[in-house]
């Protein structure tokens, strides 16, 4: 049986599963679902299309599925779709998505801390962790298994590899590769996420050929038509084959390694009509 508090409110339209406990003061309205043994504390806000999946944790305060931070928003907005055993902490805010046939999107397992925030159209992976104050920007994709540090920020449209580590403080204003570390001071790459591929059970044969295909892409000093070509000769499985697609898939190009060859380039070769040789918001280093 569940229990709501007799404070909490209610629109009609909103369904409870078995075991579903809700504290004082929440408001719940619109096509609100929460699963069984869901956990709600005080002062929730759920709103619009949003669905909450078994076991999840909310605690006080959260707003979840209001209609996003959009200044030419305009007409119905979309859901947000919440998977099982998340832990949502205080002060928690996740936006719907921007348009009716769409979702904002948080796997299972995932932790988000205290006052951090997840914008309209983003979707998280599994087992993903936001500390406190960390802040996803509309559109952002986060792998599985990614550590977003305190009050780290993510531009809109950037694209967080798995097994990813963000330093606290860094804007991340273009993707970041599987497996590496971002650091908090200068947004930079620093290497692989040895501790957090370990923690997530990388055999160190794993390890060793992450470290060979890391070398291939941030030390070789090759453009990155060549780059791609390595990756896909050298590493066509294991955990290293992920880069490649990840690669040709960049809208935004990457964040770059703290110190590399300065004939380095992470985008891969896309000619246009214009310009045959042309590689479209390519960055060397200096």
């Amino acid at each position: 049986m569940s229990h709501i508090h007799p404070t909490a409110i209610l629109s009609p339209e909103v369904e409870i599963g078995e075991n579903v406990e809700i504290g004082p003061y929440c408001v719940l309205e619109g096509e609100v679902r929460v699963a069984e043994k869901c956990v709600i504390g005080s002062h929730v806000v759920l709103r619009g299309r949003t669905g909450i999946g078994s076991g999840t944790q909310i605690f006080n305060g959260a707003s979840l599925g209001n209609c996003p931070q959009h200044a030419r928003l305009a007409g119905p907005t979309g859901g947000l779709v919440i998977g099982r055993n998340n832990v949502i902490r205080e002060f928690v805010t996740i936006h719907g998505a921007m348009s009716p046939d769409h979702d904002t999107i948080i796997g299972q397992g995932n932790y988000l801390m205290a006052g951090s925030h997840v914008a309209h159209d983003c979707c998280l992976g599994d087992q993903v962790i936001m500390a406190n104050n960390a802040l996803l920007a509309g559109h952002v994709e986060v792998g599985n298994s990614c550590f977003v540090s305190g009050a780290a920020a993510v531009h809109q449209h950037c694209r967080i590899g798995a097994y990813a580590m963000i330093g606290g403080q860094a804007h991340v204003t273009q993707d970041v590769l599987p497996y590496v570390t971002v650091d908090g001071r200068t947004s930079q790459i620093v290497g692989l996420n040895i501790i957090g591929l370990r923690r997530n059970g990388f055999t160190p044969g794993e390890i060793s050929t992450l470290k060979d295909a890391y070398r291939v892409v941030f030390r070789s000093g090759n453009r990155a038509d060549e780059i791609l070509r390595q990756l896909q000769s050298s590493f066509p499985e294991g955990p290293a084959a992920i880069w490649a697609n990840f690669i040709q898939a960049s809208h935004r190009g990457f964040v770059r390694e703290r110190a590399v060859p300065a004939a380095a380039t992470l985008r891969i070769y896309q000619p246009d009509n214009e310009n045959p040789e042309a590689m479209p918001g390519a960055r060397r280093a200096a």
